[in-house]
């Protein structure tokens, strides 16, 4: 069943006419290759493809293609797999033999909808469906919503997906049980952050419960890579923001509810452990070394804050 769906700028519900959602303040939204494109034209960008797929939507034009023939992965994917799955995955670069579906941290589904933000080609809504969740994604780069819908389709799949804006989330109040990010909100400034905290916390059924994970500081790569940044001067629009663990833990708890912290990764911050088949040797280290100080920080809890990536996982007060 398609989530319900409300203007970005002014929470009214949308209709759907003359291929198009609008709603009654005479906002218009277009539906290219049936996706909606729900951005709204008066924020700044915070993504590099933000600005092009407001393009798409005024011009129409799109080059979506058929999903590839079973055993052939998406070029999209080929090409984008660092992007979405870190440094880990560089010699992968153009030679996927099969998409790198993660497992996906909550277990149990029972028909919950989760809401993806951030979702790029789709590999954690698949994921969310494969143990039970109706899975919903979004993310500004119509692009890589295009490649979801492909790569969902090559693998019998069917999450929902559209272009959207986490700081402005095209949903009624409390439509979701779980609200889901992975490695995409450290790429926000500050008050982007919070103002996708809030929406999510509006779009999240009472009682719901957000998992984000993010980078952390204190991490022991991450040090490093701070360092490097400084070096060479990175600013770009979408560069890792780093947050210490407190500051996550303010963050969440004051705009969403009670939050508490768990460890995702040390020495990189996507460390999927469905993923070492497919990895060379020293990124097959770097995740076992990962689990291992995991499994650590279960009984020595300090150890937790200098993980390179965290979860902060907070519930909407019932």
């Amino acid at each position: 069943m398609r989530v319900p769906l409300v203007c970005p700028k002014d929470g009214t519900p949308l209709s759907v006419e003359q291929s198009a959602y609008s709603c009654r303040q005479g906002h218009r939204y277009a539906v290219v290759q049936d996706i909606p494109i729900l951005l709204r034209d008066d924020v700044v960008a915070n993504h590099r493809a933000f600005d092009e797929s407001r393009a798409t939507a005024t011009n129409g034009v799109s080059a979506e293609g058929s999903a590839p023939p079973s055993g052939v992965i998406d070029p999209f994917v080929q090409g984008e797999i660092i992007n979405t799955n870190g440094n880990l995955y560089r010699g992968l670069l153009g030679k996927l033999t099969r998409y790198p579906i993660p497992r996906f941290p909550m277990s149990d589904g029972g028909g919950r909808r989760v809401l993806d933000i951030g979702c790029n080609w789709g590999r954690w809504c698949i994921a969310a469906q494969r143990v039970g969740f109706q899975a919903t994604g979004i993310d500004p780069n119509l692009k890589a919503v295009e490649a979801a819908r492909r790569v969902s389709r090559q693998l019998g799949a069917s999450p929902e997906f559209l272009v959207a804006d986490g700081r402005n989330l095209p949903f009624p109040m409390d439509t979701f049980d779980v609200v889901f990010s992975y490695s995409v909100l450290q790429h926000f400034s500050r008050p982007d952050v919070e103002a996708t905290l809030r929406q999510a916390e509006r779009v999240l059924k009472p009682g719901g419960t957000m998992l984000i994970q993010m980078a952390n500081v204190l991490g022991l790569r991450q040090m490093y890579n701070q360092i490097v940044d400084l070096t060479h001067g990175e600013n770009g629009i979408f560069r890792v923001r780093r947050w210490l663990p407190w500051q996550l833990l303010s963050a969440f708890r004051e705009n969403v509810g009670p939050a508490t912290l768990t460890p995702d990764g040390f020495f990189t911050l996507n460390p999927q452990v469905s993923d070492v088949d497919l990895l060379p040797p020293f990124p097959r280290l770097v995740v076992s070394a990962s689990v291992a100080l995991c499994r650590v920080s279960a009984k020595f809890r300090p150890l937790r804050y200098f993980a390179d990536s965290l979860f902060i996982e907070a519930h909407k007060p019932g």
